[in-house]
């Protein structure tokens, strides 16, 4: 599913991966909005939707990546294990098939 070398670039360095430019802003924002919080002001946004990404393309990134930190804390609080890449494979498969909803 997908490129997977690209995959690998990205998740070892966003910031030189070749990728949209869009992707790369959007990257930048999340990351701040996970590492600093409390520093996140709606001047962080403008660059977003200067690059054309829609306010609902931002809050989509905004849940998805808040619902990640979420279950990537309480997985390291808990002890148990994030599903491995065939899981997520799985699960996206299904969300293609029948949605989100």
């Amino acid at each position: 599913m997908g490129d997977e070398k690209l995959v690998e670039r990205v998740l070892e360095d966003w910031r030189t991966a070749p990728i949209d430019q869009r992707l790369r802003g959007m990257l930048g924002f999340l990351e701040k909005l996970t590492l600093e919080p409390a520093e996140v002001t709606a001047a962080d946004v403008v660059p977003l939707r200067a690059a054309g990404l829609s306010d609902e393309a931002i809050e989509d990134a905004i849940h998805a990546s808040v619902l990640f930190n979420i279950y990537d804390r309480m997985a390291d609080t808990l002890g148990f294990d994030v599903p491995g890449p065939e899981a997520f494979a799985h699960g996206a498969k299904m969300l293609l098939r029948r949605g989100y909803l």
